[in-house]
């Protein structure tokens, strides 16, 4: 068995790849028809113009549900290693609340585009960035809480390593933004998809769009720190039918025709 199929260590694996390849596929298809700049443009902007609008948006959809699904069989770890720590389910409970709501702004950015929509995307971006960043303080404080029984330290220093270089890449992209939309180098920059290396403002341009970049892959590189903890874990659908036929209302189920299936592991 390989090391992906072990438990459910595909979910985050599926996660960070489609999810950078999300990103690579449209941003090859934009720098090959010429639609934005070969030297590191916004993410956003690769996927502004069609085609490759089309492929980033059904791509990061799709990057939305297994964020979901994974980000819920965390929660459900969490909740079966430590049942009687009631300090340790409320920042479950969090966490999951939270990370759902990034993958809610990471379908925005999806499907409102930059140069169309601007406040929506950005209000897209906060939730997914700025929201998920506090998911992965959660999880980190999580994992600081439940180690060394249930958590390696190793885990606890990778994941805040990965939490303090998100703050980072946050940080440096919110003050160069403000600096290069302070209006000092023109206007309507949202819509430029095309910069020059002498043009006023490339530079916080520059430092704008890399921050842009490692922030998305800080991102990425939190879930992979899941994969050896879903190594150990399984999930299991329990069906519980209320009769042996389908054609019966339910007033007319006795309780000697109810039978309990168990499903295979997911």
């Amino acid at each position: 068995m390989w090391w992906f199929q072990q438990g459910l260590s595909f979910l985050p694996v599926a996660l960070v790849v489609w999810s950078a390849a999300s990103f690579v596929f449209s941003y090859i298809t934009a720098i090959v028809l010429h639609h934005v700049d070969p030297l590191v443009p916004y993410i956003s902007d690769t996927g502004t113009i069609p085609p490759e609008r089309c492929l980033f948006g059904i791509m990061l959809n799709v990057s939305t549900f297994l964020g979901i699904a994974t980000m819920y069989v965390r929660y459900k770890q969490v909740s079966a290693l430590s049942p009687e720590e009631p300090k340790i389910l409320r920042l479950n409970k969090l966490g999951l609340r939270l990370g759902w709501m990034s993958c809610f702004g990471l379908c925005i950015i999806a499907n409102f585009q930059k140069c169309i929509l601007y406040y929506i995307h950005v209000l897209g971006a906060c939730l997914t960035f700025g929201v998920g960043s506090i998911y992965m303080l959660v999880q980190t404080i999580l994992s600081y809480l439940m180690q060394p029984e249930l958590h390696s330290k190793d885990i606890f220093w990778a994941r805040l390593a990965v939490f303090l270089w998100s703050c980072s890449s946050i940080l440096s992209m919110f003050v160069s933004s403000v600096v290069l939309y302070s209006g000092l180098y023109g206007q309507n920059l949202v819509q430029k998809l095309h910069w020059d290396p002498q043009e006023r403002g490339y530079t916080p341009h520059m430092i704008s769009t890399v921050s842009e970049w490692s922030l998305a892959f800080s991102f990425l590189s939190f879930f992979l720190t899941y994969i050896r903890d879903f190594q150990k874990i399984s999930l299991q659908a329990v069906v519980s039918l209320q009769g042996q036929t389908l054609h019966e209302s339910p007033g007319s189920f006795r309780a000697e025709d109810q039978a309990l299936l168990i499903a295979g592991s997911i």
